[in-house]
């Protein structure tokens, strides 16, 4: 969407970015085969270190939300220019992923042929962080439909929907206890609150950010510090105390869902604490965040590549996951950058990057 920046949206947008590759580099050291859980010290830093940023992805999207909710375009319009910048880049890499594997020695040079078919049915390869981009494509068809009354609702309007959508990220607690609620049932997958779940929530929450809350607020600090602090201390103990009795990862990351309660305190919050920063146009530390927040998308596809050298490189040089998932993390971010905005520098690069 083309307009001035928002520089501190920008840096949002790059912390959010590191924080989904520090997510991955934790997932060496609980996760083991067959998607068991590895209970030991890793595990413990994991827990420690990763359960604030699973709220990366609720960042993203709410980022989303902000600058695209509500669609003024043309449906053509909207499309184009979004998918150009999504899709075309989504499946370049799905195929480059597919010859990844192949030298990886992962797959067969036939199989490279059939993951290649494969990606409109779901992925091209097992690379489990493009289920996100599939995620997103979902919410960009569904933006347009939801705009006009974006555009016409009311404060209260767009409240009302938010807080029914805050129920909903209470129900993977409450099935705990009741497997089936408000008319769930094996025949009937759409119960009474299915239209509120998932993650448009947060795309409307961006929304409504910056249409009621968008100048800057007294209590934002206090309020954002106050969402952190109980969502982080809530989704950590859950997944502290659930490592020594839960053996799937599944059941392990309960606490971990994005649709939770906890992680949408710690998405918030995170909005409120950053949205107010500000840093002068010639600063050199504004213009290379800038550059991060452009370069994401790219980042995003191309740092599992990256992250497996990364783990190579250093799983074997220390011996705590305490020092190895920042180190890797850290390294993973900054060589993805520079791989895209190499990329970048190159013709119809948008083709490739975003």
């Amino acid at each position: 969407m083309k307009g001035e920046r928002v520089f501190s949206l920008d840096l949002l947008r790059v912390l959010a970015c590191y924080m989904v590759i520090q997510v991955h580099a934790g997932e060496f050291y609980y996760i083991g085969e067959g998607n068991t859980v590895i209970n030991n010290a890793d595990a413990s830093w994991v827990g420690l270190y990763n359960s604030l940023f699973r709220s990366a992805v609720p960042l993203f999207i709410m980022i989303t939300g902000y600058f695209v909710l509500p669609v003024k375009e043309e449906m053509s319009t909207f499309f184009k220019r979004r998918f150009t910048r999504v899709v075309i880049p989504f499946v370049v890499w799905c195929g480059l992923y597919a010859v990844y594997f192949f030298f990886t020695g992962d797959s067969t040079l036939g199989e490279v042929f059939i993951n290649i078919a494969k990606i409109p049915v779901n992925f091209g390869v097992e690379v489990g962080h493009l289920w996100y981009i599939y995620m997103l494509i979902g919410l960009y068809l569904f933006f347009p439909i939801i705009s006009p009354w974006l555009n016409s609702a009311s404060r209260n309007n767009i409240l009302f929907f938010l807080v029914i959508w805050a129920v909903t990220l209470l129900l993977p607690y409450i099935h705990r206890e009741f497997p089936e609620v408000l008319g769930e049932c094996f025949w009937n997958p759409t119960p009474l609150l299915y239209y509120f779940s998932g993650f448009l929530g947060f795309a409307v929450l961006g929304c409504y950010l910056k249409k009621f809350h968008k100048e800057k607020n007294k209590w934002d600090l206090t309020a954002g510090v106050a969402l952190i602090v109980i969502g982080y201390l809530i989704t950590y103990t859950l997944f502290i105390t659930r490592l020594d009795t839960e053996k799937m990862v599944t059941d392990l990351e309960l606490s971990w869902n994005y649709g939770t309660i906890n992680v949408a305190m710690m998405a918030l919050g995170i909005f409120l604490v950053i949205k107010n920063i500000q840093f002068k146009k010639n600063n050199a530390f504004r213009r290379r965040m800038v550059s991060i927040s452009m370069m994401s998308y790219g980042m995003y596809l191309v740092h599992i590549m990256v992250l497996n050298f990364f783990y190579w490189a250093f799983n074997d040089m220390f011996s705590s996951a305490a020092v190895k998932i920042p180190l890797m993390a850290v390294c993973t971010f900054i060589v993805s950058y520079i791989i895209i905005k190499l990329i970048s520098y190159r013709s119809r690069s948008k083709y490739i990057i975003g």
